[in-house]
């Protein structure tokens, strides 16, 4: 048992002192998958905050004082887009429990977000081009997200359908 309801430490430091068969069992565990849940519905409301800050601090810089690039824009439409995502594929985890299918699902939007939306702004607020190339892996994370949640809604609700 976990000493505290979705403390990441406890379940950490449980984790680091077990055998590797308990650790196995730890990590399907429900408890898990719900802090992994609230991860995603964390990260979620977090990246669609950030969103709407960049979208008013990127309006007022002075490298965008000719005009908001078209790419920031669509990094911008496509971060608030990912993070609806990342929250709905927090709540499918809530309501269909243990999933590995969701959970590559949330980490893959994440990835989206960071090699496509955040490596754009990064190009285009502080110069950095080093990463450029990894802007379309992030457009694929987010392809491969959104078929990977098919996938795991699917499973899901094959479960509620066998239980009903």
């Amino acid at each position: 048992m976990l000493q505290c309801a979705g403390c990441s430490f406890h379940l950490l430091t449980r984790l680091s002192m077990s055998s590797p068969s308990s650790v196995n069992a730890a990590v399907s565990s429900p408890q898990v998958w719900l802090l992994s849940a609230r991860w995603f519905l964390t990260l979620g409301a977090f990246s669609a905050c950030t969103s709407v800050v960049f979208s008013a601090a990127f309006a007022h810089l002075p490298v965008f004082a000719g005009g908001m690039p078209t790419a920031v824009q669509n990094a911008l439409s496509q971060q608030q887009f990912h993070s609806l995502g990342l929250l709905f594929t927090g709540l499918a985890l809530r309501v269909f429990g243990a999933s590995r299918w969701l959970q590559a699902a949330g980490w893959l939007m994440l990835l989206g977000l960071l090699l496509f939306s955040f490596n754009l702004y990064a190009r285009h607020v502080l110069g950095m081009h080093a990463l450029r190339a990894l802007v379309p892996w992030g457009g694929a994370a987010w392809i491969m997200a959104w078929l990977v949640l098919a996938m795991g809604l699917a499973q899901g609700s094959e479960k509620i359908n066998r239980k009903a």
